[in-house]
């Protein structure tokens, strides 16, 4: 536990630092009633700066609706520095996708992409309206490793406090942070689907798994791998080579004549 308590002060510090060296004075997150953004947001919180947590609704499960609220009202209880927006963007999705997208055909994938770069565009402008930043809740399994996140949707973000922890060490943080239980013990979701359907349904494997398929590519064991194991691992590899777009910097045209020129 004292490590743990050590690391939240120590991501407490940085996130705090990047905001006074770059002259921000408001942290801007989205609270999905997820373990993720619930330790995000209570690290910016404890960080002292105006911190404004954003609940964005379209079409969410009433669970998933209620744990954001409840999580954001015990924040605004325990931090006077935190304030709260509830803004359903149900209306503009549908207004987009029904009106605007009707006829492209598109895809459920794309329309739940859809969700989370609507969502993306209103924390910009909340945080572009109040000398801020928006923070990100992505943990090191989803945004490393398999790449289990919406490119320019929640993976559009400025800082990422809690990018380089595995989800065991996201867990261990809400511990330590006295999370609401409810979160804790929820299944993880993205919650960009209308049928509720989990992280591990998408994925095939628990985070559990990956995060012990990720280990195992950094650095392999000598002891014979289960059936599952091996199916594991090669899940992990799939998606992390389907996904290796989102996580590499963007491809540019090098002008080999300019670099010419150059020399």
């Amino acid at each position: 536990m004292g490590d743990f308590n050590n690391l939240s002060k120590d991501i407490v510090d940085w996130i705090r630092k990047y905001a006074n060296d770059n002259n921000i004075n408001t942290l801007v997150v989205g609270v999905s009633g997820g373990i993720d953004s619930a330790v995000t947001s209570t690290l910016c919180s404890k960080t002292g700066l105006r911190t404004v947590v954003l609940n964005m609704p379209i079409h969410q499960e009433e669970i998933q609706y209620n744990l954001a609220n409840n999580h954001i009202e015990w924040l605004k209880s325990n931090w006077e520095n935190v304030e709260s927006h509830m803004i359903d963007l149900t209306g503009t999705f549908d207004f987009l996708s029904k009106n605007d997208l009707k006829n492209q055909k598109l895809s459920n994938l794309a329309l739940a992409n859809t969700r989370a770069r609507i969502r993306m565009t209103t924390l910009y402008a909340i945080a572009g309206s109040n000398n801020g930043i928006v923070v990100g809740t992505g943990n090191k399994v989803e945004d490393f490793g398999v790449g289990f996140f919406t490119k320019y949707g929640d993976g559009g973000v400025d800082i990422s406090p809690i990018a380089d922890l595995f989800k065991s060490e996201v867990y261990a943080l809400a511990d330590v942070l006295g999370i609401i239980q409810d979160i804790q013990d929820a299944a993880p979701t993205d919650g960009l689907w209308g049928d509720g359907r989990t992280d591990e349904e998408q994925m095939g494997a628990t985070y559990d798994e990956l995060e012990w398929a990720m280990k195992e590519v950094e650095c392999p064991s000598e002891e014979e791998l289960s059936k599952r194991q091996k199916e594991v691992l090669k899940l992990y590899l799939n998606l992390n080579k389907l996904n290796s777009h989102k996580m590499q910097t963007i491809p540019v045209f090098r002008n080999k004549d300019r670099d010419s020129m150059e020399e």
